[in-house]
């Protein structure tokens, strides 16, 4: 007997419906043909446990399983549960009639349990599109996908009751999310606040305007001068995720297996914050199995980087397209997949190896030219990608112990989301471009035009602080953005004199 049920294999952010035939007739063998992993072939120990276990019988009959179309790989444990009812209902062990209507996917443990999946927000999302009624998953995911209105999301935790559904016994409760709910439950949370940093104003001032127009920023100064502080803090003051962006980013985090259990929907802006240690791979993505890295976990957040010149050469040169594309491509020799990757890069960095060259108090102890090497472990390339560097110093005494509150996180947002909202409406035009950090270099001649006074600062800058060429563009983007900060249409010299300030690794004789 040939039954037909259906589950769904998960590119990238995407996800694309895979029927199983399962076919029993006249033999003892078992075979699984259609581009299956190692994962999959093993699925028949487990079903084979999970079905006595749970009182039904497993054929003593030659079983075919083709997974369609046999073109694409097939990876994991989570066709375990669209076999196992495959077999049952080829087997007439349970009614066969409803099985296309749904999408069923589920990892079996041997006593019949589910487990959680990887990617049911796409599966959901291309489940409804293709008509179907709905889908069976573990409960663990059902949250996730009962984001997504129009198609019926059951989770369950044992096949036993994805059996009883399609025999009539019992039906399991439908998982239903209040999405405007869901999107504000943990819409303003935050456990870190910009008040609980004491002095570094300038430092808040540069991370304001590094918000306001999705800029990425580096930060330079001795340990403990509240560096990884100030970055911590960055995602309270940046405007919050739409609708949109959140779905966007749940479905990265949903095909990562990244999302907490009980989550359905991510509403904060996320911060990675990974290692030094960390490979290319695990950065930009990819693996055997292509996997989202940390630069697509932060999409629509910020990717923070502390001690930027420990981390490898090589894992900091392949940031460079991601950086200028906001797109990660992974290309395999049969197939290709591209990875949102559109992020705020924040990194830190000690001024030289002893980390106290420049201090006001202590005295730097590396040797001549040492600062100079250490400086180059960060590439031109990579530098040039970031429009603001800031110099960390460290906070006195007297305002560690001061007890007046500094601005909190939300007054500042309200600025940032109001610069923000200028430059929603001056790109409405531009599908492609959201803030001034993204301005290519014909929007730049067209949208930071400065006047004689202006140009003339900004040629004594470049001469006489020994500006490289390429800090040009980008004060240009930062001096168009503080312009923005004060509603102001044009750029004046003021705006260009802060936004120079904003490039001291660009001078020449910034490490002696």
């Amino acid at each position: 007997m040939l039954v037909k049920t259906f589950g769904s294999a998960v590119f990238g952010v995407s996800a694309a419906t895979i029927t199983i035939e399962v076919n029993v007739d006249k033999g003892a063998q078992v075979a699984i043909v259609g581009l299956p992993d190692a994962a999959v072939k093993e699925a028949q120990q487990r079903i084979k446990a999970a079905l006595t276990n749970s009182g039904y019988k497993t054929p003593v009959r030659n079983v075919t399983v083709n997974l369609a179309p046999a073109d694409i790989r097939k990876e994991g444990s989570a066709y375990d549960l669209p076999l196992a009812l495959g077999i049952l209902a080829a087997t007439e062990q349970m009614p066969s009639e409803q099985l296309g209507e749904y999408i069923i996917m589920g990892e079996l443990s041997l006593d019949g349990g589910l487990r959680p999946i990887k990617g049911a927000l796409p599966i959901a999302i291309q489940a409804l599109k293709e008509g179907f009624k709905g889908m069976f998953i573990p409960a663990q995911n059902a949250r996730e996908a009962a984001i997504v209105s129009g198609i019926d999301v059951y989770g369950v935790g044992h096949i036993r009751e994805v059996i009883g559904f399609f025999s009539g016994e019992k039906k399991p409760q439908k998982e239903s999310i209040n999405i405007g709910e869901e999107f504000m439950r943990r819409f303003d949370h935050f456990t870190v606040d910009f008040n609980d940093v004491k002095g570094q104003e300038n430092i808040k001032r540069a991370f304001e305007i590094a918000a306001a127009g999705g800029h990425n920023v580096i930060l330079i100064g001795p340990p403990g001068a509240g560096k990884t502080m100030l970055a911590k803090r960055l995602p309270t003051i940046l405007p919050p995720l739409t609708l949109n962006e959140a779905l966007e980013t749940t479905k990265i985090h949903s095909v990562a297996g990244k999302l907490r259990r009980g989550d359905a929907l991510i509403s904060a802006r996320p911060f990675r914050s990974p290692h030094h240690t960390i490979s290319d791979v695990a950065l930009v993505g990819g693996g055997s199995f292509p996997q989202p890295g940390e630069i697509s976990l932060s999409h629509n957040g910020v990717l923070f980087l502390d001690e930027l010149p420990e981390f490898k050469r090589t894992v900091l040169e392949v940031m460079r397209q991601p950086l200028e594309d906001r797109v990660v491509t992974i290309s395999r020799s049969k197939f290709s997949i591209d990875y949102p990757a559109s992020f705020m890069l924040v990194a830190s960095m000690n001024p030289c190896p002893c980390g106290f060259y420049n201090h006001p108090e202590k005295e730097c102890v590396c040797g001549p030219g040492v600062v100079q090497k250490y400086l180059n472990k960060v590439s031109g390339p990579l530098l040039d990608r970031i429009d603001i560097h800031i110099e960390v110093t460290p906070v006195s005494y007297d305002q560690l112990s001061e007890k007046r509150k500094s601005e909190n996180s939300m007054v500042i947002r309200e600025r940032v989301m109001a610069a923000r909202k200028i430059q929603e409406i001056r790109y409405s035009e531009r599908r492609d471009i959201h803030c001034n950090a993204q301005m290519d270099s014909k929007l730049l001649k067209e949208l930071c035009v400065i006047d004689e006074a202006g140009n003339q600062l900004l040629k004594t800058a470049m001469n006489r602080l020994k500006l490289s060429a390429r800090a040009y563009d980008r004060i240009l983007k930062v001096a168009r953005t503080i312009a923005d900060l004060s509603a102001s249409e044009d750029i004046r010299t003021e705006h260009l004199a802060e936004a120079i300030q904003f490039r001291s690794l660009d001078r020449e004789n910034w490490a002696g």
